[in-house]
């Protein structure tokens, strides 16, 4: 009898060596890889899997899940010559891992390089404010380059997000300064617009009011009375203006022309009217 357990009990270790030897358990989201023979053979999905020892030999174990790079900052010249900082992250995923493995010696950095380049080429062809308002289709541009640049690798980008585009501070200031000029201007282009506006307003409202007046002039018998005192009302009304303004001058008349000049305003008798009135002092003599 002891002799028999001394013989079973090596071939039991054995088969209990080569049983523990022969499993290989996978988590869940992640696949690995055997070689054989130092050759790729198979591709082990989560689970139980059995390999034969010695012969076969698990080469890598890797996620095949969702996974983030974020790329540190990194200088970029724009069309327009402006140097700038740019970063972005990149969601990606294996979906060949076998290709994963093997094109390709470190992945994570082959991406973060081909994205560090492929976005200095993007950000090359685009003047500084189109990179502002066009982040949109820089994703997307970036997004499909990407991907066909990995298609070889068994990797797929999912999304690429711009977070930042920074100038130096300096161009910052520049660009601050340009749009408040360019907003005065934009002022002082509509301050004089509505001032034109106004002027145009004011010029067709006195052209309205001068046919007004002489419409109704002409309709008035004594329509040269009335255009005299008209003419006297503005003439007092302007330099009363004149005398409130800020601007205002000191001017020296002679009381006496200026009664004249003010009397002639409201009464010069025309030549038919001066007629007129001499016949009718001459006809109140006899």
């Amino acid at each position: 009898m002891d002799s028999i357990l001394s013989i079973l009990a090596p071939m039991i270790l054995v088969v209990i060596g080569y049983s523990v030897g022969s499993t290989k358990v996978i988590n869940e989201g992640n696949e690995a890889l055997v070689e054989r023979v130092g050759q790729y053979h198979r591709k082990l999905r989560p689970g139980l899997n059995f390999i034969i020892p010695f012969v076969d030999k698990v080469a890598v174990e890797e996620t095949v899940r969702e996974q983030v790079l974020d790329t540190p900052p990194q200088q970029a010249i724009t069309k327009d010559s402006i140097p700038v900082e740019v970063d972005a992250v990149v969601f990606w995923k294996i979906k060949e891992l076998e290709k994963a493995f093997y094109a390709v010696e470190d992945l994570e950095r082959a991406i973060e390089d081909l994205v560090k380049t492929t976005m200095r080429s993007m950000i090359g062809q685009l003047e500084l404010d189109q990179t502002y308002s066009s982040r949109a289709d820089i994703n997307r541009h970036l997004l499909q380059e990407l991907n066909e640049a990995t298609a070889n690798w068994g990797v797929e980008v999912l999304r690429v997000e711009v977070q930042e585009i920074a100038p130096p501070q300096e161009v910052l200031e520049s660009l601050a300064k340009a749009r408040a000029a360019e907003s005065e201007k934009q002022a002082a282009i509509s301050e004089a617009e509505g001032a034109k506006q106004a002027s145009i307003a004011e010029a067709e409202g006195t052209v309205r009011s001068i046919e007004i007046i002489s419409k109704a002039l002409q309709e008035q018998p004594n329509s040269r009375q009335v255009l005299q005192f008209l003419v006297t009302q503005r003439y007092v009304e302007a330099n009363q203006k004149l005398g409130e303004s800020a601007n205002s001058k000191v001017v020296f008349m002679d009381p006496k022309a200026l009664t004249e000049a003010m009397t002639n305003l409201m009464d010069i008798p025309e030549a038919s009217d001066g007629g007129n009135v001499s016949h009718s002092a001459s006809a109140r003599d006899h």
